[in-house]
């Protein structure tokens, strides 16, 4: 049986990272690994963060899943500001933690690159965790923009983009199909 844990990383400009990521998770809750989400950037609950709900440990036939929102809210029309590098470091030392821990099989750092990306966090203190973590624990990072070092880092690596959207067209997000 595989032990070791790999680091994937989705980028990119197209839509559905985080949509893969929760794919993940839902396959490897099934299998009764347990999940953690991190969620930089973001600080709403989205659609996809009901599942805590249904994944609660409570049924031995199933992981667990626990989902934190570590961020301020996104950047658009917008700089980030002191409170969100402040917000940044504490949802990364918490994430920090348990990847040491080894607590979580799979351990999800959803919009981690757009931290980075904004230099709320520094890419070489992320890459020296995820060199140290818990041998078994299985990463996965979403967001655009990811920096070269995690990119050559990673084990696996997808880049989605976009060919397409209809946001071009003025449709905003909707209901259950983007968010």
């Amino acid at each position: 049986m595989e032990t070791k844990g790999y680091l994937h990383v989705y980028t990119g400009n197209g839509k559905g990272k985080t949509t893969a990521a929760f794919g993940l998770a839902l396959r490897a809750l099934c299998s009764g690994k347990d999940v953690y989400v991190g969620q930089f950037v973001k600080s709403m609950k989205y659609n996809e963060t009901k599942v805590e709900g249904l994944f609660d440990g409570t049924n031995p036939a199933f992981g667990r899943i626990r989902i934190e929102q570590l961020g301020r809210g996104c950047f658009i029309g917008r700089d980030p500001e002191p409170a969100d590098a402040e917000a940044a470091h504490k949802g990364w030392s918490r994430c920090a933690e348990l990847l040491r821990s080894g607590e979580y099989a799979v351990v999800i750092l959803d919009e981690l690159t757009i931290a980075l990306h904004f230099g709320l966090l520094s890419t070489a203190v992320v890459l020296d965790v995820l060199r140290n973590r818990h041998p078994a624990v299985e990463v996965v990072i979403t967001g655009r923009y990811a920096p070269q070092g995690l990119i050559d880092a990673a084990d696996l690596v997808t880049d989605m983009c976009e060919v397409k959207h209809y946001y071009r067209l003025g449709l905003l997000s909707r209901d259950g199909i983007d968010r």
